[in-house]
């Protein structure tokens, strides 16, 4: 697991980098990352990235 300071770099650069920007197109590498999710993830395609912002542990 990464340590809070490289996610808040991480979290940094994703900012500057997709803030704004439109996905074209979202994958899951893991299905264990999110299980289920009403709507579809597909749904979020086109849709311009808000925001970046980091979870902790659960």
């Amino acid at each position: 697991m990464p340590e809070l300071p490289d996610v808040t770099v991480y979290v940094e650069r994703l900012r500057a980098r997709v803030v704004g920007q439109p996905l074209d197109r979202v994958r899951l590498d893991s299905p264990f990352v999110l299980r289920s999710v009403t709507p579809p993830l597909s749904s979020v395609e086109t849709q311009t990235v808000r925001a970046v912002s980091r979870l902790g542990k659960r």
